[in-house]
């Protein structure tokens, strides 16, 4: 008999608007990962959410996990690990984070390191450079994070958010390093005062789980979706129909293309249909918020 461990962690979006790269949310859409140890590497993607080809020694997951177990002394194991991922690539819905936060627990259950939460939101976040996917995928619900210089991350966490979510997906890939391009070096001091005092209704807003004044402000944003906006395969014309058909507020998910509204949940899926129809060449998904973060099951795989 050998031990299996079944490891599930939400994708996420974040900003929301004007939160940038503090605020995030786990969403029900998940990457999944069973893992054995075997003599020998091996990583299967079970779908095509994942790289087609790859050389071990590059792909994010072992890079992870190898990175977590080297920083605790710990030598990683050889596994066999299957991947199945409800999260495109390069789509803004956190999938990059996702597979960190899966190395890190890969590492933290085969090295038994006992990495508490804490480490593993300093860790996922400083790997990724900013909390907000990060944490959202560790915790699950909302959060609003900060890190200080020294890696330290702090965050409000909360669950129970009573409302739906629905995300746009184009069938076109936007590098986050592509997105931040066109963002500008510097703001004056005016233009930042009214930014940071749209990003601080949001997240009081959110924290009120007042989400028809947390859609408003979350289509206010001056950081950054002003000048992304271009890259956004119909950016205008999503947010405006779902306006009209009775989304609190929509934003892109992170840094896009993937366009997120939150709408109440009682015209869920009248709401859907309609974006359905008016939106055929987007992939448009139903979700809620994720209540509980990066998950773990270990079982004991019977040899035969």
């Amino acid at each position: 008999m050998s031990k299996m461990w079944q490891i599930s962690v939400p994708g996420s979006t974040a900003n929301l608007g004007p939160g940038f790269d503090s605020i995030g949310l786990g969403l029900s859409l998940y990457l999944r990962l069973s893992v054995t140890l075997q003599e020998q590497w091996e990583i299967i993607h079970l779908d095509d959410n994942g790289p087609k080809e790859f050389e071990l020694e590059e792909h994010l997951l072992y890079v992870i996990a190898k990175k977590t177990a080297d920083l605790y002394g710990q030598q990683l194991p050889a596994c066999r690990v299957e991947m199945a991922s409800e999260l495109p690539l390069a789509r803004g819905l956190g999938s990059s984070a996702a597979v960190i936060v899966a190395g890190i627990e890969l590492a933290n259950q085969v090295c038994e390191l006992e990495l508490t939460i804490q480490d593993k939101l300093n860790l996922s976040s400083q790997i990724e450079g900013h909390p907000d996917n990060a944490t959202a995928s560790v915790l699950g619900g909302l959060t609003i994070s900060s890190m200080d210089n020294n890696g330290i991350v702090d965050t409000f966490h909360i669950n129970d958010i009573d409302a739906s979510f629905v995300v746009y997906v184009p069938d076109v890939e936007l590098k986050t390093s592509e997105s931040r391009s066109v963002l500008p070096e510097q703001f004056n001091r005016s233009y930042a005062v009214h930014a940071s005092a749209n990003a601080n209704m949001l997240a009081a807003s959110l924290m009120a789980r007042d989400f028809e004044r947390a859609g408003r402000y979350m289509e206010e944003d001056l950081f950054h979706e002003p000048f992304r906006a271009k890259l956004i395969p119909a950016y205008e014309e999503i947010r405006m129909a779902a306006k009209s058909n009775g989304a609190y507020g929509t934003a892109l998910s992170g840094a896009g293309p993937t366009m997120i509204s939150i709408i109440p949940s009682a015209i869920a899926s009248d709401f859907v249909e309609l974006m359905k129809k008016q939106f055929p060449e987007h992939q448009i998904i139903l979700t809620n918020a994720d209540e509980h973060g990066v998950q773990v099951n270990e079982c004991v795989k019977r040899l035969l």
